[in-house]
């Protein structure tokens, strides 16, 4: 079938009709689904057309897909996605870049760039994408919609195409809370529980500095709500960079003199983002290094430098990451103990605009991925929340729970989100 021009979301369109029942938790849904899942009799595309060029038609459908397939929804086709799913910025030079709904002067955000644009632009009402290194947060964030990336191995990733096993995840975008926790349950396998009020929530006030937007259109919309809904005692302000440093020692060997301290504001956050690209990088080397160096695809430019620099990555340190990883996930779960929740900007500012300067692109991912990197290395869920428009600009929060709380924190969504859109409004207004 010809490739959709709906804000250029779909590789290709198609109908996968759902188990026949009208009780099901999904039933009247329907959801698309980025090109790095297998659907059966479909070639699996990951981005790039020489890839798609030389694989066959998959012979089974990804079990994250039937799953929803199961609970009711329908599927309507497949979304365009970044090369290989080795980016953050959603521009696809083969395919076309999805238009963002939002903004439409700026990248839609990426991996899951299409994903992010269908339920955005209310083609679909949930979609699935992946999410490494921040594929599902970075795009909700810059469309103006929900994503959520689960705990790791929380959801099978079999069925789909890899990019990196220790920080792939199965992620979902929705408008609307009450869907997102539905497919969340779904695909998570959970009963419905019983929301359970948070026992802290903590702002870390350094991670809010790394971000450009103004504090009273981030922080303290999500301080009003939750004072209002559970009074103001649960919230916590720490330094996380100061308590990383002192509880991740591993950190040390990732830590580079210089003008690390003036780039990115917070250099314990600098190294840990290091150690989760380096091992990434090493990953996607042993996945996809032989395709790469038989193959010899056309790449996008900027892309095509990070993935033969990932080709290139010696074994060096990847010990190291391991135990990185191990004393983040131990210091994080320390840190939020029993329902506690970590805030963070989901990314440091604005959408990029589209085709920037690549060297000034470079600075905003250095940041992005310092704030990214925390649930990626400790493996946590999180979820990013729109916070409306900003100078004609979406602008979001993220909420972090420990690994395994992904009905706690799906549950607490639903919770905030009609008193954090009231805020949002009032903020907007006075702003205005």
């Amino acid at each position: 079938m010809a490739k959709s021009f709906e804000y250029g979301a779909f590789m290709e369109k198609f109908i996968l009709q759902p188990s026949p029942s009208q009780q099901l938790p999904l039933s009247g849904l329907s959801f698309a689904v980025k090109d790095i899942f297998d659907v059966d009799g479909y070639v699996t595309g990951f981005g790039n057309p020489d890839w798609k060029r030389t694989h066959s038609a998959a012979i089974s459908t990804a079990p994250a897909v039937l799953d929803v397939l199961r609970a009711g929804a329908t599927c309507v086709g497949k979304t365009v996605m970044d090369e290989m799913a080795y980016c953050i910025n959603g521009e696809n030079i083969h395919y076309g870049t999805p238009t963002n709904p939002c903004a439409p002067d700026r990248v839609p955000g990426g991996s899951s760039s299409g994903s992010a644009v269908a339920v955005g632009a209310r083609l679909v009402d949930f979609s699935l994408g992946t999410d490494t290194g921040g594929s599902v947060r970075v795009p909700a964030s810059y469309c103006g919609i929900l994503g959520f990336r689960p705990s790791h191995d929380a959801v099978s990733t079999s069925g789909v195409i890899p990019m990196a096993q220790s920080f792939d995840t199965v992620g979902w975008f929705a408008r609307d809370p009450v869907v997102l926790n539905k497919v969340g349950r779904v695909l998570l396998h959970l009963p419905n529980v019983d929301p359970v009020r948070p026992s802290q929530i903590i702002i870390p006030e350094d991670c809010f500095s790394l971000s450009s937007t103004p504090n009273d259109r981030t922080t303290q919309v999500l301080v009003k709500s939750v004072e209002k809904l559970f009074g103001g005692q649960i919230l916590k302000h720490v330094i996380l960079g100061d308590y990383l440093k002192e509880k991740v020692p591993s950190l040390q060997h990732f830590m580079s003199a210089g003008n690390e301290e003036h780039l990115y504001n917070i250099p314990s956050l600098a190294a840990l983002s290091s150690a989760m690209r380096l091992l990434q990088r090493y990953e996607f080397k042993n996945n996809h290094a032989e395709w790469v160096m038989t193959v010899n695809p056309k790449l996008g430019p900027g892309l095509s430098e990070r993935i033969w620099v990932a080709i290139r990555t010696p074994e060096e340190n990847i010990d190291v990451c391991h135990t990185v990883q191990n004393e983040v996930h131990a210091a994080l779960t320390a840190l939020l103990e029993d329902q506690g929740i970590l805030a963070l900007p989901t990314i440091p500012g604005d959408p990029p605009k589209l085709q920037s300067n690549p060297a000034t692109l470079e600075v905003f991912r250095a940041r992005a991925f310092s704030l990214l990197s925390i649930a990626g290395v400790s493996g946590f869920c999180q979820v990013s929340i729109p916070l409306g428009m900003h100078n004609d600009l979406p602008v979001s929060i993220s909420l972090v729970a420990k690994h395994g709380s992904d009905a706690f924190l799906l549950n607490l969504v639903e919770t905030l989100y009609d008193t954090i859109k009231e805020e949002v409004g009032i903020a907007e207004r006075i702003s205005n």
